[in-house]
């Protein structure tokens, strides 16, 4: 059975790709920091038919975010997607001219860092079996920086770039890398079918090799 892991997986958009790709016979690992709302989270999915586990784990510890992915194959299977989706803590969006040199190490820890870290440990298996996908989750300063979103601003740009390297790097090997821009808050994005919108494209992200970037509405749209 495939496996997805959802890295920084909560009750919004975590949630609604977890039962996407579950309707299509994925086993669903959340990770995230909070155990009990794993738990929860999947004990709702178990409930409507989908396998899920939490396994509890901060981006910004590559040993315990490793383990959390080890504990997952070891479980479930092999990561066949992998997304990369953890919600920026409030002091990455603070002004530039209240950066630091320790925030800004710290959001490109949580960031880039951490994407790194999850990809060296699930890209061996994906590359093993010619098949696979890592779907990076940003908002707009990951194209646009803005000067009141410094921590994100510096830090989203350099989890692009690996991110395209990677999809340059691994095209014709079976393994896609894409990303999905979201420039602002779903809620605020009046979708259609709101979050579940999100979910399919995120779907067809894993499904089919394409471009890199991918954006859910055209900048200008969005507020972030």
């Amino acid at each position: 059975m495939p496996v997805i892991a959802i890295i920084g997986a909560g009750p919004g958009l975590g949630a609604a790709v977890a039962r996407r790709f579950g309707r299509e016979g994925f086993s669903i690992a959340l990770i995230s920091r909070n155990q009990s709302k794993l738990d929860a989270m999947a004990a709702e999915l178990n409930a409507g038919g989908v396998i899920a586990r939490g396994y509890a784990a901060d981006v910004r510890v590559p040993t315990a975010l490793g383990e959390a992915l080890a504990r997952a194959a070891a479980e479930l299977g092999p990561i066949t997607a992998l997304q990369y989706s953890p919600l920026p803590a409030r002091e990455y969006l603070k002004p530039v001219l209240e950066m630091t040199p320790e925030l800004a190490l710290e959001a490109l820890q949580f960031s880039a860092l951490g994407l790194i870290h999850a990809v060296r440990a699930v890209l061996p298996a994906m590359r093993g079996a010619g098949d696979g996908s890592v779907i990076l989750i940003n908002g707009g300063t990951s194209v646009k920086a803005r000067a009141d979103f410094a921590g994100t601003s510096v830090a989203f740009p350099a989890e692009s770039a690996y991110g395209e390297m990677l999809h340059d790097a691994l095209e014709g090997e079976g393994v896609r890398v894409a990303q999905l821009v979201i420039p602002g808050s779903i809620p605020k994005l009046q979708l259609v079918n709101g979050i579940d919108d999100v979910a399919d494209r995120i779907w067809d992200l894993h499904a089919v090799a394409g471009p890199f970037r991918t954006m859910l509405i055209p900048l200008e749209d969005g507020r972030e």
